[in-house]
C-alpha cells in the first residue's frame, strides 16, 4: 500500500465531495468549487466524514498514483474550505510593485515595466511595495504565479536584489578580492 494512499482524508462540514462514475471529483466549500478527473487505476468514495481512495492493481504506476490522488484530492479539499498563500519579497533600490485591475506592474530595474497578467481564480495584493501576497483556492496555481513572478528576477548572490519568497535564505557570495595576494 502507498502510505500517503492508504491514510483517509477527514472531510470538513462545509465542504461537499462528490465522484462521479466516470472518474470525475468535485469539491465545493465556502471558498469555491474545483474539479478534477482520478486516473482510471483509482477509485474514490466518501465514508461518513471521510474520503477513501483504492487501487486497482499493484504495479508501479498504480501506486505512484494512489498516493498522487490522495495527495491532490487533500489539496482541493483544503483550498475550498480555508485556500491557500504565498508570500513573495521583493529587494533592490526602486524595485516595487502595483495591482493594477487584472494587471500585476513590477518595476525591477529593467529599462521597462514588467506586467504579468493575473490568472482567473488568483487574487494579488501588495503592501509597502514590496511585499506581495498571492491568494487562491487552486494549490498548483497559486505555486506557478509566485514561480513566474519570481523567474523575472530571482535573487542574485552577490547583493540579494530581486524577487524571493518570504523567509527564502539567499547563500550570498563574497565578491573576488583580486588585492590580496595568496
Amino acid at each position: 500500500m502507498s502510505r500517503i494512499g492508504k491514510k483517509p482524508i477527514e472531510l470538513p462540514s462545509q465542504v461537499k465531495l462528490s465522484f462521479s462514475p466516470d472518474g470525475g471529483v468535485s469539491a465545493e466549500g465556502p471558498k469555491g468549487k474545483l474539479n478534477w478527473s482520478l486516473p482510471k487505476e483509482i477509485k474514490g468514495r466518501v465514508e461518513g466524514s471521510t474520503v477513501v481512495f483504492e487501487r486497482g492493481g499493484e504495479d508501479r504506476k498504480s501506486r505512484a498514483l494512489h498516493g498522487l490522488s490522495r495527495a491532490l484530492v487533500n489539496n482541493m479539499i483544503t483550498g475550498v474550505a480555508t485556500g491557500f498563500t504565498r508570500d513573495l519579497e521583493i529587494h533592490g533600490v526602486g524595485f516595487k510593485a502595483a495591482v493594477q485591475g487584472k494587471i500585476l506592474n513590477l518595476s525591477l530595474g529593467f529599462s521597462h515595466p514588467v506586467l504579468f497578467d493575473i490568472p482567473e481564480g488568483i487574487k494579488v495584493t501588495v503592501a509597502e511595495n514590496t511585499k506581495l501576497k498571492i491568494e487562491g483556492i487552486d494549490r498548483q496555481l497559486v505555486g506557478q504565479v509566485a514561480a513566474d513572478i519570481r523567474s523575472y528576477y530571482p535573487p542574485e548572490p552577490y547583493k540579494g536584489k530581486g524577487v524571493r519568497y518570504a523567509g527564502e535564505k539567499i547563500n550570498r557570495m563574497i565578491c573576488e578580492q583580486s588585492f590580496i595576494k595568496r
